[in-house]
């Protein structure tokens, strides 16, 4: 009897030891399950965070460059003057290489609203270049209402004739006045007219890298070299340094005024003909006959 009951603790102790390692089989079971749960769930947060902020991110660069769009879309800019041949234009650089204009499409920052004039003869022109343009303005800030850049310094500065030497041989440019924002600066010689290609008539005012009137050098005083190459006494008059870059510290537009000579036509008037016509006397107005009553 003794063996039956130690045997059936002993049954009851191994039942009783199996439930307890079944219960805690089945709480880890559980624990484990919440934990995958709680992960994935983490999971799926961060991947819903990083998709709405990357979804932000993408609607605001849109809005942005639609805003950008708009802004461009709705500013006027000028129009980008180009010279063609037999034009007259302000070539000029400033003093960091930058900003320039040598009447081409490609230098664009000052090609806005650019002053060029078509040589038809004998007579007064203008040149010129300003930085007051929206498309100067855009071109150099990206934004056409910022003014913070503004041009400073020389390193070239010349009246321009494209195809000159072929259109106009023997021109002659006299410069009569330049201008920086309307005010006149001072010229501390005379300029002279010439040509380094042989294809585009120029006349310095200021070019560092020349110190003194090329040798195929004209002007209305005539050739500034004799034919032995010597320099006629009218030659010191003249310089490739006509201004001082001084005056050049700041600017924004830069004008020129000269006057061409040595064509066998003068400039039309008003849009006039050309060439000087002598127009014919008007014909007195034939009176009217009285027929007597």
């Amino acid at each position: 009897m003794k063996e039956v009951y130690i045997m059936n603790t002993k049954r009851f102790l191994a039942c009783l030891l199996a439930s307890a390692m079944m219960c805690g089989a089945m709480a880890s079971c559980g624990s484990e399950k919440k934990d995958s749960d709680s992960s994935s769930k983490k999971a799926e947060t961060t991947e819903a965070e990083t998709t709405t902020v990357e979804e932000t991110t993408a609607a605001e660069e849109e809005t942005t460059v639609a805003a950008e769009t708009v802004a461009i879309e709705d500013t006027e800019f000028e129009d980008s003057i180009v010279a063609e041949s037999g034009d007259a234009y302000l070539a000029i650089v400033d003093g960091q290489w930058w900003i320039q204009y040598w009447g081409k499409e490609d230098q664009t920052m000052l090609t806005y609203n650019a002053g060029v004039e078509q040589i038809t003869g004998n007579g007064d022109y203008t040149v010129s270049v300003t930085a007051d343009t929206n498309g100067f303005r855009y071109d150099t800030t990206g934004d056409a209402s910022d003014n913070s850049c503004v041009p400073s310094g020389l390193e070239f500065l010349s009246v321009m004739i494209k195809d000159g030497e072929t259109k106009f041989p023997g021109a002659v440019i006299t410069v009569n006045s330049i201008k920086v924002d309307g005010n006149e600066i001072p010229m501390s010689a005379k300029a002279y007219t010439s040509s380094d290609d042989g294809v585009e008539t120029r006349a310095n005012l200021f070019n560092k890298y020349v110190n003194e009137p090329s040798p195929d050098a004209r002007s209305v005083d005539g050739n500034l070299y004799d034919a032995d190459g010597n320099a006629t006494p009218a030659c010191a008059d003249y310089s490739p340094q006509v201004v001082s870059p001084d005056d050049f510290a700041s600017w924004t537009t830069v004008e020129v005024n000269f006057t061409i000579s040595g064509m066998d036509t003068d400039k039309a008037a008003d849009g006039g003909d050309t060439a000087a016509d002598e127009a014919a006397p008007d014909e007195a107005p034939a009176e009217e006959e009285t027929t007597a009553e």
